[in-house]
């Protein structure tokens, strides 16, 4: 603490860490990655008891946080690279018969566990579109201030004015920023909009499958729950991959499974959509270790879309455990 932290009040008012979950979710679209999130989160509770002597009432409590997260997103965001899946890359999708090479010097973008985005009580993280993967990915080709005015403006639903005096801009100009993210993101995902989510009942079916098809290590039954023209990307392996056929033949000769039990998948939520966190066995000790989360688009026709996370501090952030139990299922 520094001297000139010692006026400041003790705490701030009881209800401030009730705004906890959304400003989470806020950071995390503008952050693209949980880990920086919850960082960033924590930055904006120590603005926000060291400024809050100044805190006039003019705005709500509320907004007066997202103000202050706003910010620290931007200055974290400054000379940053932003965070992409490997399909906005820009190459074409790969052929399952070249090698695969991990890429970390690219800062990936990852999921975020619906388990941290829970309860809130304005009601803007249960908005399930604003989280999903494929938004969140489409949000990180803005650059950041017009990524910014875009959660702002359509999200949190700010007028516009209130994001011109948040972020120092006119409301002319953050109607003119608004249109140009609306454009740049329409050209990075034009079928943002075009998944429609299968029933109750068939996502059932279609989760149920994907299970029995990983651990039974089958692949034609892995196949078979895909959609004809689905998409697979694995960061931090920059390739990615297109078609159920390209899929299965990339599972059948990169994946380290070598037949049934091999593989246990046990279910998460992540981006408001279902998946996996898979254990793989250890050939040495037997035991299933960490190996990668799976976040699914689903349409009636099967599995459109797979990211799958090699990233073991994931793993915790869904609290689960590095290595499964032993013992019957």
């Amino acid at each position: 603490m520094s001297a000139g932290d010692t006026d400041a009040p003790a705490q701030l008012p009881e209800q401030a860490e009730g705004y906890r979950r959304e400003l989470l979710a806020h950071c995390y679209r503008m952050l693209g990655s949980v880990h920086e999130a919850e960082d960033l989160v924590q930055e904006t509770y120590l603005r926000a008891w060291r400024s809050y002597g100044g805190f006039e009432g003019r705005s709500s409590l509320r907004t007066w946080l997202h103000r202050i997260a706003t910010t620290a997103c931007l200055t974290a965001l400054e000379g940053r690279s932003r965070r992409p899946l490997p399909t906005g890359l820009g190459a074409p999708a790969s052929d399952p018969d070249q090698p695969i090479a991990e890429n970390h010097e690219v800062p990936w973008l990852s999921p975020v566990p619906d388990t941290l985005l829970e309860a809130d009580p304005a009601g803007v993280v249960t908005s399930r579109e604003s989280v999903r993967l494929a938004f969140v990915a489409a949000l990180q080709h803005l650059p950041p201030r017009q990524r910014a005015v875009l959660v702002l403006r359509e999200v949190l639903q700010w007028r516009a004015a209130e994001v011109a005096e948040a972020m120092g801009m006119t409301v002319a100009g953050v109607n003119s920023a608004l249109q140009r993210a609306r454009a740049q993101l329409r050209e990075a995902a034009p079928t943002l909009d075009g998944v429609v989510e299968p029933t109750d009942t068939r996502q059932r079916e279609l989760l149920d499958a994907w299970v029995a098809a990983f651990e039974a290590y089958d692949i034609d039954r892995i196949v078979a729950v895909f959609t004809k023209d689905t998409v697979w990307e694995m960061p931090p392996f920059p390739q990615w991959y297109q078609g159920a056929a390209d899929v299965g033949a990339l599972i059948a000769r990169q994946c380290p499974a070598q037949g049934p039990g091999d593989m246990r998948l046990v279910p998460v939520r992540a981006n408001a959509a279902p998946g996996f966190a898979m254990y793989m066995r250890d050939p040495v000790d037997g035991t299933h270790k960490r190996f990668a989360v799976q976040v699914l688009t689903l349409t009636d026709a099967g599995v459109a879309h797979t990211a799958m996370f090699f990233d073991d501090e994931l793993f915790a952030a869904f609290g689960l455990p590095p290595v499964l139990p032993s013992g019957p299922r």
